[in-house]
């Protein structure tokens, strides 16, 4: 890190194979999974609350812009985020990348391996798929997107102290249930 302050100070969770470059902020509750990197050399990144991201995400900024991720979102494993938004209560599919100038509002799914080029505008309660990526259908994603993001954080409080199997405890899954 260039800074002395601690960055990840708020956040649930954060793998020892994390790296992170330059002005990054996260939100409490936020957790980073394995081999994420984030890099932000001339801009800022900016991970909201209860937000995950998980194994081998890589997230930079782009030429013009930062990079921002909403609250209670789910950045799945292997996707590229680079110079772009991403709304409140949305999960990004495995293995998908969302490229500079690309805003996708709330409540979106986006589904695994899509591809958004350069500038794409994305709706609230979008489903999106493809490449490059289309809404297919549009549906109030909120409740299982809020959920998703939810079981991470549990999890996150689990990994924190090596607590593994966090996600097997009844008290947990009830906890859940009635999160949303």
């Amino acid at each position: 890190m260039t800074t002395d302050l601690n960055p990840f100070e708020n956040t649930a969770y954060v793998h020892d194979s994390v790296c992170v470059f330059g002005k990054v902020t996260f939100g409490e509750g936020s957790s980073l999974w394995p081999y994420a990197v984030i890099r932000a050399e001339m801009h800022e990144v900016k991970i909201g609350e209860k937000t995950n991201i998980q194994d081998f995400v890589m997230i930079h900024v782009g030429a013009t812009i930062g990079t921002t991720v909403g609250d209670y979102c789910s950045i799945t494993h292997h996707c590229t985020l680079h110079g772009c938004t991403i709304g409140n209560n949305c999960l990004i599919g495995i293995n998908s990348t969302i490229m500079d100038g690309c805003i996708i509002g709330d409540n979106c799914i986006i589904a695994g391996h899509t591809f958004l080029k350069e500038g794409t505008i994305i709706p609230d309660n979008s489903i999106v798929a493809g490449t490059p990526g289309k809404v297919i259908k549009t549906k109030n994603n909120y409740k299982s997107n809020y959920i998703n993001a939810m079981a991470y954080y549990e999890n996150a409080l689990g990994y924190a102290v090596k607590d593994y199997r966090r996600l097997s405890d009844p008290m947990v899954l009830e906890r859940l249930a009635k999160s949303a």
